[in-house]
């Protein structure tokens, strides 16, 4: 499955359950807190976590718990495109073409 793909699989999942009507706002509210859940997962890799009744995890335990929270953080994204009719290859495509605009004279 491609990323456009994944995108309208998502936005029929969303919206079988009433959650693609939530307002923009609110959901921005959900991506800020996927963004934190990802901050955390981030910082419990590369620096541990010392919090008293907490269970250690291993490092595949981790990373896999990264892997979810950036998942997360992209389905979020992905509604977003959804609700303003952006497909995510476009997104990728004006990435690339503003990084190339602006850094492509200083690239050796």
């Amino acid at each position: 499955m491609n990323l456009d793909e994944h995108k309208q699989w998502l936005a029929d999942f969303y919206a079988e359950r009433g959650w693609l009507q939530l307002s923009s706002s609110r959901r921005l509210n959900f991506l800020t807190e996927e963004v934190g859940e990802l901050s955390q997962a981030i910082r419990r890799f590369e620096f541990g976590r010392d919090h008293p009744g907490e269970r250690v995890q291993s490092v595949k335990e981790e990373k896999e718990n990264i892997v979810e929270e950036l998942a997360d953080v992209l389905d979020e994204v992905f509604i977003f495109c959804e609700k303003f009719d952006i497909s995510p290859s476009e997104l990728m495509q004006y990435s690339e073409d503003k990084l190339n605009g602006r850094f492509k004279s200083s690239a050796k």
